[in-house]
Parts: structure tokens; C-alpha cells; sequence
């Protein structure tokens, strides 16, 4: 585990952006896992403020997203497809049929996650992918549970999850209850993984997460598993870690 502790956000959002271009540059064919929420929005800022310098090209590349809302029409405001075209992809020049996120509007939502999975496992690998993290420990919506599921399911999304995002609708009541979520063993396979965290809010779990008992009571503390897990984190994120550990 890589920890990187910054004492600014700007400088934070540089170097996860950095991270990734790099990625690209180095493996113009790179998949990349892509994550969506507050915290990615200064990368991919970041992200299309170098790539319109001109210096390294998506055409080659290919994205999986972690997740999106079930019954979210995929032109609404809110939709996971919506946020990427708006932060992302209508910035840069990644062909459409290279990105993928799951389809929360499909008729059979079950061999949705399948159809998924497939596409994930016919490319090979993810190269490096991005997480946030919740204020209950989830990763992608892989929520707390006794279990997790390895690839990718149907979620019901827990009611801190709804509350934290419901800042994003116009009220709670507008925050779907369900989503479609990349499973905690496909994250896993990623051949690296970069976690990002902001905020106070996020300190006391992302020290239980990093430093705490492995458990599926907090997803994002199986990250500890991981060979080449690289952390980012603001000074308030971090504020809580056992720097003797």
C-alpha cells in the first residue's frame, strides 16, 4: 500500500490525473475502471485541461465504469452516463463503443450484470482503477453486508448511501433505491487500484478501512488485500490514520 497525503485539493487532483495519464501514455490500449461522485470531478477536470494540450490520446483506450442507478433514465441529470459525458467523455476523443457502464434501464437487469461481466472479462483486465469511497465504507455500491458479491449484481442501496447522494436530486425521495454495481472481486483483479478521499467526513472511515480488521462490514478494507494499491488522500482524510502504522 502506497499512502500520499496532500495539503491541497488541487495538488491531490493533479497527481490522481497524473496517475491516469500516465497510464494512457504509457499503454495507449489501457482499460481503465472509472468511478463517478464528488470526488473524481477535479481529476477529470484535470484529465481534459492536459488533454487539450495535446500531448497523449483516449482513441486507443477503453473504460469500464463502477456503477449506475437502476431505473435512472440514462438522459437524466443524475444518471452515471450523464456524469461521465459531462466531466469526461464528450471532452476527449475515447470512441463511444469504448466506454461502458452498465445499463440501469435494462429489461432483465440480471443478465445485464452478466453481459457485463463478459465484457469486462473478453478485454482481459482492468489496468488501473479509480474508487472513491463512502462514508460507510462502500466502494462502486458495494455496500456493508455479511457477503459481497464478486462480480457484478443488483444492488439495494443502504439509506446513508441515498442520503449522501440525495444532495445531488431534489430531494431524498428522488434518489433510486437500487443500482447495478461492479463486485468487489472484479475491482480486486485490477492490475492497480487508486483510491481517492477527501474530506473530514471521510477520515474515520477511510482509517478504519486502511487500518482496521479486514471485514465486509466495511467493503473498502479488502483494498488491504491488494498488491499494488496506491492512496490518496487530503490532509483532513487522513487526519485520523495511525502514522505509526
Amino acid at each position: 500500500m502506497n499512502n500520499m497525503i496532500f495539503d491541497s485539493n488541487e495538488k491531490l487532483n493533479e497527481a490522481a490525473a497524473n496517475l491516469i495519464i500516465s497510464q494512457v501514455q504509457t499503454n495507449p490500449r489501457a482499460v481503465l475502471g472509472l468511478a463517478t461522485g464528488g470526488t473524481p470531478v477535479g481529476i477529470y477536470e484535470q484529465i481534459v485541461h492536459e488533454y487539450q494540450r495535446g500531448m497523449f490520446s483516449f482513441r486507443q483506450a477503453t473504460t469500464f465504469n463502477l456503477d449506475e442507478y437502476v431505473g435512472l433514465p440514462i438522459n437524466h441529470p443524475e444518471s452515471y452516463h450523464s456524469y461521465m459525458n459531462h466531466h469526461l467523455f464528450s471532452h476527449i476523443d475515447l470512441p463511444q463503443e469504448q466506454s461502458h457502464l452498465p445499463d440501469g434501464n435494462a429489461t432483465d437487469l440480471q443478465a445485464e450484470c452478466d453481459h457485463y461481466d463478459q465484457a469486462i472479462e473478453n478485454i482481459g483486465h482492468i489496468d488501473l482503477q479509480l474508487l472513491g469511497l463512502g462514508h460507510n465504507g462502500h466502494i462502486g455500491f458495494n455496500e456493508p453486508s455479511h457477503a459481497l458479491s464478486r462480480g457484478t449484481h443488483i444492488v439495494d442501496l443502504a439509506e446513508e448511501t441515498r442520503q449522501a447522494n440525495a444532495r445531488f436530486f431534489d430531494s431524498i425521495d428522488s434518489v433510486p433505491k437500487q443500482a447495478l454495481t461492479m463486485g468487489v472481486g472484479t475491482i480486486l483483479k485490477a492490475k492497480k487500484i487508486l483510491l481517492v478521499v477527501k474530506g473530514e467526513d471521510k477520515a474515520a472511515i477511510i482509517a478504519r478501512a486502511l487500518q482496521g480488521p479486514i471485514t465486509t462490514d466495511c467493503p473498502a478494507s479488502l483494498l488491504q488485500t491488494h498488491p499494488n494499491l496506491i492512496v490518496m488522500l487530503d490532509e483532513a482524510a487522513a487526519s485520523q490514520l495511525d502514522k505509526q502504522s
